[in-house]
């Protein structure tokens, strides 16, 4: 047997063909890179957020691109909404738990406004999803053998702590804590769970944050390499994720920190 013959080549183990794979908060930035990317590796992709203007724009540029996409206005933290979406799917390979928000500010300042909405829509939405996502594809017959995939983006404040983010930090560590747990109890039944785990992300609702050179250059300062991630950067990591070629790794957190968390 030559050399040649004794490896499984590689690249199409990154493939998603025949997977479908349903995307929260998939309108704009992380989300929409992700469902671009997982269309791009051949899954069919349902994207969701509450604005359909922007979704459909992102379907658009995955059709043009050759993908396939669907379009599903909905308010994760509804759960009886989303619920009765993913209910309704007729196949569900892949979820990606995208959709989420961070408001920064003191810790002394935090309304419970801001406690309650933050957490309904990282933490709480987050499980939901992700309970009726597993559901969807255990009732499944032709999934023996096949698995699941759950991902949820989650943040280097999962692993860290910071000023002014005291909420946001406490729901994702709350997401890798789900994530570890899923990944344990789901195993036996062949589906993944991992997480992603960004740093500051060169997006328009960051650069709304940092609003200036001087946090800029601050925030840059943190991290090793030397700059922000791009939007592709977290979307190659969930494709990894999402594929064949992850097909030992669970209960993880694949950090996109640039560096960050090494210090």
């Amino acid at each position: 047997m030559s050399t040649a013959e004794m490896f499984t080549p590689i690249l199409p183990m990154f493939r998603l063909d025949g997977r479908t794979a349903l995307i929260t908060g998939a309108g704009a930035g992380i989300g929409a890179a992700i469902a671009a990317a997982l269309a791009e590796a051949g899954a069919e992709v349902v994207l969701v957020s509450l604005v359909r203007n922007e979704l459909e724009a992102v379907a658009a540029q995955i059709a043009a691109a050759g993908g396939r996409a669907t379009v599903c206005e909905c308010d994760v933290t509804d759960a009886t909404a989303v619920r009765a979406l993913i209910r309704e799917l007729p196949q569900l390979d892949i979820v990606v738990n995208n959709a989420g928000t961070n408001i920064p500010e003191p810790f002394l300042e935090v309304t419970d406004a801001h406690l309650d909405f933050m957490s309904n829509l990282n933490v709480r939405a987050t499980f939901v999803v992700s309970q009726a996502s597993v559901r969807k594809m255990l009732e499944d017959p032709a999934r023996r053998g096949r698995g699941g995939v759950v991902i949820n983006v989650s943040s280097q404040m999962g692993h860290i702590g910071s000023p002014s983010r005291t909420v946001y930090c406490m729901n994702k560590h709350a997401i890798e804590g789900l994530t570890k747990a899923m990944a344990v109890e789901l195993a036996a039944a062949g589906i993944r769970v991992n997480s992603i785990g960004p740093t500051f992300v060169d997006t328009p609702l960051v650069r709304k944050i940092v609003d200036s050179p001087e946090k800029l250059d601050f925030l840059v300062s943190k991290i090793p390499m030397g700059h922000m991630a791009k939007v592709e950067d977290i979307a190659a990591a969930a494709v990894y994720l999402a594929s064949p070629a992850a097909a030992m790794v669970t209960g993880t957190c694949v950090l996109v920190d640039g560096g960050w968390t090494a210090q």
